[in-house]
């Protein structure tokens, strides 16, 4: 896979500043600090493309990302994250508003990849969203992130409890880590 081209293309803070756009989208969608933008940047072989922090809650806008792949072009959405951002309530409501907003309403989206990090338990909040996007049509898969902080046999271990967790085989699910760029 080579990336010919991986640049932001639009910052939004509300759906009405959404990109008019033909290409297929991909959401990265999580808890806060679970590694959605170290994901998406590790994708795009790029380090700061997507801003990262190691405060939860840095990702406040819903940023698109324009992603060239070989000869097919791609839009990448880094969504900001739920739960453990130290933010009003006010805000984490407006929050919700956004991403339900662009999940509902983008024909353009294709993919919502669900990032849950391997050492956390698969919470309602999880079990509720993937129920949200099956009722709207959106196809799901789940990214297992933060691989490195296990050991090889308890991360493949760890993998399957999750997988089971989640009590969905048609899920896809992958194991990630930006870290060690697996």
């Amino acid at each position: 896979m080579k990336i010919r081209r991986a640049e932001l293309c639009r910052s939004c803070a509300k759906p009405g500043q959404f990109p008019e756009t033909p290409r297929p989208e991909v959401a990265f969608l999580g808890r806060s600090n679970v590694g959605k933008s170290s994901l998406l940047n590790a994708l795009v072989q790029r380090k700061q493309l997507a801003r990262t922090s190691s405060t939860p809650g840095k990702t406040r806008m819903i940023h698109f990302f324009e992603v060239d792949i070989d000869a097919s072009e791609w839009m990448f959405v880094d969504l900001p994250g739920y739960g453990w951002a130290r933010v009003s309530r006010k805000e984490r409501d407006s929050w919700q508003s956004l991403v339900e907003g662009y999940l509902e309403g983008r024909p353009q989206l294709r993919t919502a990849v669900l990032l849950q990090d391997l050492r956390r338990e698969i919470s309602e909040d999880e079990t509720l969203l993937l129920d949200w996007l099956a009722e709207r049509g959106v196809d799901a898969m789940v990214v297992l992130t933060k691989a490195d902080k296990l050991k090889p046999m308890r991360r493949a271990k760890r993998a399957r409890e999750l997988r089971a967790q989640l009590a969905r085989p048609e899920l896809p699910v992958l194991l990630t880590s930006s870290q060690a760029k697996h």
